[in-house]
């Protein structure tokens, strides 16, 4: 159920016109996207990322050419 808050917001905004409407929608959506980017992340979220890619790759082959490539 909307709170009194939200539906005062929401008839104020009705109340705008279209133009104010946009204007404020396009500064709304600044500012979350702002706070959305500040927010902390976690590592955890990058689990099982990219998995696909190392599907089909032998782990000790590809860390044996990897080491050798260290030396030149």
């Amino acid at each position: 159920m909307p709170t009194n808050t939200y539906e005062n917001a929401k008839r104020s905004v009705e109340a705008l016109g279209p133009t104010d409407q946009l204007r404020l929608v396009s500064e709304l959506a600044s500012r979350l996207s702002g706070e959305l980017n500040r927010r902390p992340r976690s590592l955890l979220e990058l689990e099982g990322l990219g998995a696909d890619v190392w599907q089909d790759v032998d782990v000790d082959e590809y860390l044996r050419r990897e080491r050798s490539s260290w030396n030149g």
